[in-house]
């Protein structure tokens, strides 16, 4: 049995703000971002949100990096 994968509330607003700060998104926002497209229920806001963020990425205008944080 696959464990429950669930996203916490208010969770794409943050990654969205930390990712706009720093642009650096890390592992622990791919989790978020992860458990935002396989949750259903995201009403059109967030999921406009999630594709903002991944279209930045392919852009290259957002870092990935391995890092849990992006706290130095």
């Amino acid at each position: 049995m696959l464990p429950q994968i669930q996203l916490i509330p208010g969770a794409i607003s943050e990654i969205l703000a930390s990712v706009s700060e720093t642009g650096i998104l890390t592992l622990a926002d791919r989790y978020g971002l992860m458990a935002a497209a396989l949750d259903e229920s995201l009403d059109e806001e967030e999921r406009g949100c999630v594709n903002r963020l991944l279209r930045s990425v392919l852009k290259g205008r957002i870092r990935v990096v391995a890092d849990l944080s992006a706290a130095a």
